[in-house]
């Protein structure tokens, strides 16, 4: 039973370090651009695409594991390593797709729109590149693929609110829009910077 409560904790522990203390776009400026995008474009529904990352991340996860446990003795791994995450992803975006079709069929096409764009970008691969470099077991891995999504979901969620409020009328027009946006994130990221127990040193 204690190994039960022990492992539980560890998942939570990293899906919780991954939301907030390692968040993908505050910590690590992972996937900013897609994010950017994707506030832009009114036909995306933001908890669609969420919910499709964190199931993509936890379905590539592991499978970047596996092969980083299989693949690491081989001497063009550190080479060849970006190909295989890619490859990891698109198994879990066809496996994706498979469900997606199987269960809805035609009804499932507004969703497997937005289906690449939650496959392919910065946040999928770089989670797969930190959790095979800083050497993750399965458990912890799979809780910060968890959290990896959670927290990518809610960065989109709070850049979303600031953008809103950021249409001001007395906003200089040279700062509207994108330049405002990425004001705003940097600003949110030295705030989780600090948040995480960073100090600025001086001299």
């Amino acid at each position: 039973m204690m190994e039960v409560l022990q492992a539980v904790s560890v998942f939570f522990l990293y899906a919780v370090t991954a939301v907030f203390a390692q968040n993908a776009v505050f910590s690590r400026a992972m996937g900013v651009s897609r994010l950017v995008k994707l506030l832009d474009d009114p036909t995306v529904d933001t908890l669609v695409f969420g919910g499709l990352l964190c199931l993509i991340q936890l379905l590539a996860a592991p499978l970047a594991y596996f092969a980083n446990g299989a693949l690491q003795t081989v001497s063009v791994w550190q080479a060849v390593r970006p190909l295989v995450f890619l490859g990891c992803s698109t198994v879990a975006f066809f496996v994706v797709l498979v469900v997606l079709l199987a269960v809805w069929g035609a009804k499932a096409r507004p969703v497997v729109a937005v289906l690449p764009m939650a496959t392919f970008n910065t946040a999928v691969l770089g989670l797969l590149l930190i959790t095979t470099t800083q050497s993750f077991t399965l458990l912890e891995t799979m809780g910060f693929a968890l959290g990896s999504g959670v927290g990518y979901l809610l960065a989109v969620l709070v850049v979303a609110e600031g953008q809103r409020k950021l249409r001001h009328t007395q906003m200089p027009a040279s700062l509207r829009g994108l330049p405002i946006t990425l004001i705003y994130i940097g600003i949110l990221a030295l705030a989780i910077y600090g948040f995480t127990g960073h100090r600025i040193s001086i001299g």
